[in-house]
């Protein structure tokens, strides 16, 4: 099968049987000279296996992820690369859980790749961390969001860059809070079909409860449906208070337009939104509070020159997952840079040590030891007046935690989701 390497248009073609037997002979060779097989070649390139869905429902973020880690390999090789070796990025898309798990499994055998990266849907991010730690090899998931993966499903090779859903609950609930959005309200709520979608719904059912909100309906929606009346008709019938969305993807986009065609009277809020399903909801469909783990307005000189140098090159703003994967080869480059090092082991004690990022943010972020979560700052976001610029829908809320309250304040803790590493 040809694959294509980013920043490159040249398929790297499959070896003919010949060529193969060479290699194999050359392999054989090594092996007993006391030589690794992971050479490949004595390629003197760090390879990264990347995954991200590029079809389906998630495929319109996963071509900002590559975009974004695209981006900061360049930049990395430009400056000299890392320990003097050059970064290779090889993505793919991963399409299903099953399919990204195989995937991970080749390029760690056939692509010698040291470390895995990427993924957005929570399922496959799963299915790529098995594969890690079967293999024991760093998987960096960069915007899978479930509190499971952190919590009952963690394991020590993998470490969670994106905020996870009780943080993006805990970022909407304050400013729904600050507006009487929650005591005595009933929330009806629309949730995606799988281990993501299942995993909000609790977390948002847990601050109605500990707030004074009710949950007066609830509908499991697969990530297949497009057509939202089924569902819009039930809530024009129930005629909720505040009607809130647990879905990903282009669902969401869907779901807003949707909504604003029907005219329905109850304010939608969301407790999970990606900036390019609000790009593609268009000025005047969107409404409501949403969280957001980065805007590209964010006013941080070094997240202003990222979205300069991005914008020049692409044409357009970067979207969240865009940063998300930019910021997370650096993170990892900084990790090989300081240890000297591309083992999975060393880079572990590295992580869990407490070091720290710069994430173009006002905070620098680090990982907990104990669940492998990067620690960061998040926002509430409300929707700008109609006619807004396509590119700039939303008007950022104040950060979440205020700068002089611990960043971990809204993570979930050991005993809201205990992880055994």
């Amino acid at each position: 099968m040809d694959r294509i390497s980013p920043g490159s248009r040249t398929p790297i073609l499959a070896p003919t049987r010949r060529t193969a037997l060479k290699i194999g002979g050359g392999l054989a060779a090594g092996a007993v000279l006391g030589f690794p097989a992971i050479v490949r070649a004595q390629s003197d390139a760090i390879r990264i296996g990347h995954l991200t869905p590029r079809t389906g429902f998630l495929g319109a973020l996963g071509d900002y992820a590559v975009l974004g880690i695209q981006m900061a390999a360049e930049e990395i090789n430009a400056a000299g690369g890392v320990l003097g070796r050059r970064i290779e990025v090889i993505s793919e898309d991963s399409i299903n859980p099953d399919t990204a798990a195989t995937k991970a499994q080749r390029m760690l055998d056939r692509d010698g790749a040291q470390v895995l990266m990427g993924e957005i849907s929570s399922a496959s991010a799963l299915a790529i961390s098995q594969t890690a730690a079967r293999n024991k090899r760093v998987f960096l998931s960069t915007g899978a969001r479930s509190d499971t993966l952190r919590g009952r499903s963690c394991n020590r090779y993998m470490f969670s860059i994106d905020i996870p859903n009780t943080m993006m609950v805990n970022a909407v609930g304050s400013a729904l809070l600050r507006d009487g959005m929650v005591k005595g309200k009933g929330f009806y709520t629309l949730t995606a079909d799988y281990v993501f979608g299942h995993d909000l719904r609790r977390a948002a059912k847990t601050f109605f409860d500990r707030n004074g909100g009710m949950l007066i309906g609830d509908e499991l929606v697969a990530t297949d449906v497009t057509d939202f009346s089924p569902y819009l008709l039930k809530i024009r019938q129930v005629r909720p208070d505040i009607v809130c969305s647990n879905l990903a993807g282009n669902q969401v986009t869907n779901l807003i337009k949707q909504y604003a065609e029907y005219g329905l009277k109850a304010p939608i809020v969301g407790f999970n939104l990606n900036t390019a399903d609000a790009w593609a909801a268009g000025s005047g469909n969107l409404s409501g509070i949403w969280p957001t783990v980065w805007y590209h307005t964010l006013d941080v000189p070094a997240s202003k020159a990222f979205v300069a140098t991005f914008t020049k090159k692409h044409g357009k703003p970067p979207e969240n997952h865009a940063w998300i994967e930019y910021i997370s080869l650096k993170i990892l480059a900084q990790a090989m840079a300081e240890t000297k090092s591309t083992d999975s082991e060393a880079l572990i004690a590295y992580f869990e040590k407490g070091a720290e990022f710069d994430i173009l943010k006002a905070r620098k972020a680090r990982f907990r030891d104990w669940d492998h979560q990067l620690i960061q700052e998040a926002y509430p976001f409300s929707v700008k007046a109609k006619g807004a610029d396509k590119w700039d829908l939303m008007e950022l809320g104040t950060v979440v935690p205020a700068p002089d309250v611990a960043m971990e304040t809204l993570y979930p803790t050991r005993e809201q989701n205990p992880c055994s590493l």
